[in-house]
């Protein structure tokens, strides 16, 4: 059920009932319900001059930690911006929150270019220049009403990780080292991944392709992705782990990621996934967020997550922090 999109003009009172209303119309729909977003924030770097001011705006993000936290920022842009926004964030599943935005129900969320390239855009082969690989997906999602804004440097994608020790024992820093120990210690190439990982064509099967090794089948060993981090933490059980290069548990671990240096892993950098017809009623919304996605880098994310994943910290507020902290908004 899409909702309709409101006037730019609506006054703060007439913006608060509407955020309501729409709240009710989507929980009347079956999904996933929202809460109007109520920190009062202002502009720092970001939203000077209040370029969206009485526009309505709905984010959405999907369930995990770094989701969560980067729908915030979105949310958070925009309300310091000058608009009243509906919080959507934590949707279950990549199709639920990419639905919300093919349909009108969310005017924007950020999304990873490598998940439109390959899972919504249905493309089996990546490409291996970050901005070329945008620029792909900006221009085929063009006609299903999406727009994409210019991408973060933040890239949360595969990587092989091993533990300091290990890493040193073994001299590994690239992958075409792992490919090395693999030919000559079969025996200590043993592998924690996810049992998806083990059977994709981005995952295990396609890095062996790539770099030319086979790991024996007794040491690959599958588990939850959790469990792969204290396993690889622990160096005896595997040598090597599947992580993602933005979790928080690779830095409070010390795991060492090892250089994809053949680029076989796809890029996932984190770009704004706009409604279209939201985009041309509220264009201000690019120039809003411009600043935000410059920010974002692997590094950052990591270093978030952390706060959430390790720490035990509420993810909108650490998103708040630390866009304070930038000075990309202020909290009133």
């Amino acid at each position: 059920m899409r909702v309709p999109k409101r006037g730019r003009t609506a006054t703060r009172p007439a913006a608060a009932l509407g955020a309501l209303t729409a709240l009710a119309t989507l929980a009347g729909c079956g999904l996933t319900s929202g809460s109007p977003m109520v920190d009062d924030v202002s502009p720092g770097t970001l939203g000077r001059g209040e370029p969206l001011a009485g526009a309505q705006l709905t984010v959405t993000s999907k369930q995990f930690t770094e989701q969560l936290i980067l729908g915030a920022m979105m949310g958070l842009a925009f309300k310091a911006a000058g608009a009243e926004v509906l919080d959507r964030t934590g949707i279950q599943g990549s199709v639920g929150a990419r639905q919300a935005i093919l349909e009108g129900e969310a005017d924007g969320m950020y999304e990873y270019t490598g998940t439109a390239w390959i899972t919504y855009l249905g493309n089996t082969k990546p490409i291996k220049d970050p901005q070329a690989q945008w620029r792909a997906v900006r221009d085929a999602d063009a006609k299903n009403g999406v727009t994409w804004l210019p991408p973060a440097r933040l890239n949360n994608t595969y990587a092989l990780a091993t533990n300091r020790a290990n890493a040193e024992k073994y001299g590994l820093k690239t992958l075409s080292d792992v490919a090395e120990l693999a030919k000559k210690d079969p025996g200590a190439a043993t592998i924690c991944v996810e049992a998806e990982f083990a059977s994709r064509e981005d995952g295990l099967n396609g890095l062996e392709k790539t770099y030319g090794f086979t790991i024996p089948s007794g040491n690959i060993r599958t588990m939850d992705s959790g469990v792969v981090y204290t396993q690889v933490s622990g160096g005896s059980a595997c040598t090597l782990g599947e992580v993602f290069t933005t979790d928080g548990r690779i830095k409070e671990l010390d795991l060492v990621t090892l250089a994809d240096d053949k680029k076989f892993f796809p890029n996932y950098n984190a770009a704004p996934e706009m409604n279209s017809d939201s985009m041309r009623e509220h264009p201000q919304m690019a120039e809003v967020l411009a600043p935000l996605t410059a920010k974002l880098t692997t590094a950052v994310a990591q270093e978030l997550n952390a706060k959430v994943d390790v720490d035990g910290e509420d993810p909108h507020e650490v998103a708040k922090d630390w866009m304070v902290e930038e000075g990309l908004i202020k909290e009133d």
